[in-house]
């Protein structure tokens, strides 16, 4: 059995496609109904932190990595595949000129291979082949809510059980702060589920910061429990998008929001909501988001961890 409605990152861009809800859109909607707003509504530019592009490298490595005959996964090749994997994204997103400047980038690589180095002591890449890289998945609910999304990998168990692995390049969560790590891959496992009728057997979520693995094996009671509350969550937005009621909601991780200029809760203003809202469609990093005229969030000074300095 082979894995259907799974395509390449640009063949998944050659044809519009209808709105549909993506695991990141939907945490954005649930932390702050504001901040889905600006990002998926109104598609606010957000200034690339050091932190997420160096993220972006290394998942492009370890993609490329896999691309190689099982025997040259080993740690030289996958550190000869950092500079190339870096150029392309120069050419590709405009967004990362500048970022690193030159007398940088050697520690920005080193940066990125330590964490690829992490990678190797979870996992030998030389054992298994993944079934899939970089996978575009999409399904519609029973009830007709759209779900989208990019999944890292997706392996092919001996006993036939699909796998899905999402690399992180931050620290894992404290213990807490579980359930929302693991919204992302229940939202993925929900997605096969309702394409092959069966649930994947393991999720992993694996941390290369600090070297931990967060495995969980859902089952498909708990995943149909969970398809309610993604479907409540795409009737909520449709609603929201209709009136254009969406509220700020302060918490600790406002800290961290690129958007609080433009915040109520932080004494901004946010720019007059659409006359034809279309959200994004969803998806790896959604679609190239324009420049809004005179609402373009000032650049925030981050830490190397992607945390606002102080």
């Amino acid at each position: 059995m082979s894995v259907p409605a799974i395509t390449t990152p640009d063949s998944a861009g050659e044809t519009p496609r209808k709105p549909a809800l993506s695991p990141s859109r939907a945490i954005d909607f649930k932390q702050c109904p504001l901040k889905y707003r600006l990002r998926a509504i109104d598609r606010i530019p957000e200034p690339p932190s050091r932190a997420a592009v160096r993220g972006t490298l290394v998942h492009s490595v370890l993609e490329d990595l896999f691309a190689l005959p099982a025997a040259e996964r080993d740690q030289a090749h996958a550190d000869a595949l950092v500079a190339p994997a870096w150029q392309r994204m120069l050419e590709s997103r405009a967004d990362t000129a500048g970022l690193i400047a030159d007398d940088e980038l050697e520690g920005f690589y080193a940066e990125a291979r330590a964490l690829v180095a992490v990678y190797f002591r979870l996992e030998d890449p030389t054992a298994f082949t993944p079934q899939s890289l970089e996978a575009f998945v999409e399904a519609d609910l029973p009830d007709g809510t759209p779900l989208r999304g990019f999944v890292d990998r997706i392996d092919r168990a001996s006993d036939g059980g699909l796998h899905v692995i999402d690399y992180k390049t931050g620290k894992s969560p404290a213990p807490d702060h579980e359930m929302r790590a693991l919204f992302q891959l229940k939202f993925y496992a929900l997605v096969l589920l309702r394409t092959f009728g069966t649930a994947p057997t393991a999720l992993r979520l694996m941390y290369l910061a600090d070297e931990q693995t967060l495995t969980y094996q859902p089952e498909a009671e708990e995943l149909l429990r969970f398809e309610r509350v993604v479907s409540a969550l795409w009737l909520a937005i449709q609603s929201a998008t209709a009136s254009g009621d969406f509220p700020p909601s302060r918490s600790w991780l406002c800290k961290y929001c690129d958007f609080k200029p433009l915040c109520p809760e932080f004494g901004g203003t946010p720019p007059p909501y659409p006359a034809d809202p279309q959200p994004l469609s969803g998806g790896r990093q959604d679609l190239p988001i324009p420049t809004v005229a005179n609402h373009a969030i000032p650049t925030i000074a981050k830490n190397a961890d992607g945390t606002p300095t102080t």
